[in-house]
């Protein structure tokens, strides 16, 4: 049997991560065993429709690296691949089923629901109280004559239990009398999720379902239509939650369901963050699974490498914890992979916003890659380069060089005249300043320090001393030294 995966979101609004987790293992489950994955636009419920979120959902998974082999845009053997296009074909599937009376037309108005609701919450009646079920045929035909509108639903088994089996939690049993008899056309003539749902999946030979563990309570609901109809049912594959992690100002850890409480949760918010696309889904791909054999332990994978490891088996029952500072050291290994055309692509547009031409520093990318996690922070680094901020002077005051004013008005003075004879070379610099501080008597970092600050005028900078000097050029640098040193004077 060859495996058919599909991924089928509903158009309403961005992509979140543990929509985008289903969609990758969907595609690796598939992958792995050479088999195919489908992309399934599910935008029968009208009310949540959001304009343009279908391109969302067509970027994002283009930008992640997860190539569907059938879909809207690209077409195959089992379209049409978005639901309202495929709205003609339901109706006579519900209606076969209310011919062999597995289903029935439902005629309780709203107002009814709404009062069997309110009932219920004083623990009256548990859900719909199936008051059409077995009308009498005359009434129904008399009913469906005057126009009186209806839904139709499915004759849910009304004793005994509903046992499936789920290749991630093993058997799972649900109690039948906590099953409604679900709708399946709904009063404006769509579908229900749950029934078009089924009969896409089945008329798509979709063979292996892959979805939350949220699903695992109500999946007994889409095999009664599967066994209604007598077709195959699929194997499924439930994933565990992704939580997030909140720390309040005590110290105290909570862990609850993934929000946006916890930070950015859509794929391109990520992104705009400076997230790579390939560290995110490396990133996604371990929250719920776990590589084995050859590939235990390992953490870095390629998107063909995490086809060639992945392994249902891998799949945990526990939720998962989304790590935002596991993913940013994971973002950063992908920078420091980065080969050099690929670093300049990225960070580009950053070294543009701080008006500095990177052909003028060679050194800039051997500066920069151990030094960030994500693009956006390079702005950051080299504002220093842009514009000398108004320090605070207690800068200059450093245990660790055993900096202070003072040591650093007399270091400022003797590096200044030093500085303005020095080939402006990043060895040559450091080769001065280290023989000034021998011929001082002091510690490098007593002249470094100073000098530094005065020329960045920041704590932390890429790089030492030598390498701000040089990221500044020779008459920037002189020029800031020697408003450090004045204001030192003036102080």
């Amino acid at each position: 049997m060859r495996i058919r995966t599909r991924f089928a979101p509903s158009p309403t609004g961005f992509m979140h991560v543990g929509n985008l987790r289903t969609a990758l293992y969907e595609y690796l489950t598939a992958k792995h065993e050479d088999g195919s994955f489908i992309l399934r636009i599910e935008d029968t419920d009208q009310e949540r429709y959001v304009e343009g979120a279908t391109d969302v959902i067509y970027k994002t998974l283009k930008l992640a690296g997860i190539t569907h082999d059938e879909g809207p845009d690209i077409g195959g053997d089992y379209g049409p691949y978005i639901q309202s296009e495929r709205k003609d074909m339901y109706l006579p599937y519900a209606e076969k089923l209310i011919e062999e009376g597995k289903a029935y037309y439902c005629f309780c108005s709203k107002e009814r629901l709404e009062s069997l609701r309110s009932n219920a919450l004083e623990g009256s009646v548990i859900g719909y109280d199936r008051h059409c079920r077995n009308l009498p045929k005359q009434e129904i035909e008399d009913k469906l004559k005057s126009g009186m509108p209806y839904v139709i639903r499915q004759k849910m088994p009304l004793q005994g239990d509903s046992t499936y089996h789920d290749l991630v939690y093993g058997d799972i049993t649900i109690p039948n009398d906590e099953l409604d008899d679900q709708i399946l056309i709904k009063a404006d003539g769509f579908p229900t999720y749950n029934f078009a749902n089924v009969i896409d999946d089945h008329t798509m030979g979709i063979t292996h379902v892959v979805r939350g563990s949220e699903y695992l309570s109500s999946t007994p609901k889409y095999n009664a239509l599967y066994e209604a109809f007598g077709w195959d049912i699929p194997t499924y594959i439930h994933l565990p939650l992704i939580n997030g992690k909140s720390v309040d100002a005590e110290g105290n850890v909570t862990i609850s369901k993934l929000s946006k409480r916890h930070g950015s949760t859509g794929f391109f918010d990520l992104v705009n963050e400076g997230f790579l696309p390939e560290a995110i889904i490396n990133y996604i791909a371990l929250l719920g699974w776990s590589p084995a054999g050859e590939y235990e332990n390992r953490e870095i994978f390629t998107m063909e490498e995490l086809i060639k490891a992945f392994d249902i088996n891998g799949i945990s029952k526990s939720p998962s914890v989304f790590d935002y500072n596991k993913l940013e050291w994971m973002n950063g290994e992908y920078i420091k992979a980065m080969d050099s055309d690929k670093f300049l692509e990225n960070a580009l547009p950053y070294y543009q916003s701080l008006g500095i031409d990177p052909s003028n520093y060679p050194m800039l990318e051997e500066l920069l890659k151990p030094r960030i996690t994500r693009f956006p922070q390079i702005e950051e680094k080299l504002l220093f380069v842009k514009e000398l901020a108004d320090y605070d002077l207690e800068l200059y005051e450093h245990k660790k060089s055993k900096s202070t004013r003072e040591s650093s008005l007399d270091a400022l003075e003797a590096a200044l005249p030093v500085l303005k004879d020095s080939e402006w070379d990043r060895d040559i610099l450091g080769e001065n300043i280290k023989k000034l501080a021998e011929e001082k008597g002091v510690k490098n970092s007593v002249i470094m320090w100073p000098v530094r600050i005065a020329a960045a005028g920041v704590a932390v900078t890429p790089g030492g001393c030598s390498e701000v000097l040089m990221l500044l050029g020779k008459d920037e640098s002189l020029r800031r030294i020697e408003i450090g040193l004045n204001r030192l004077k003036g102080n």
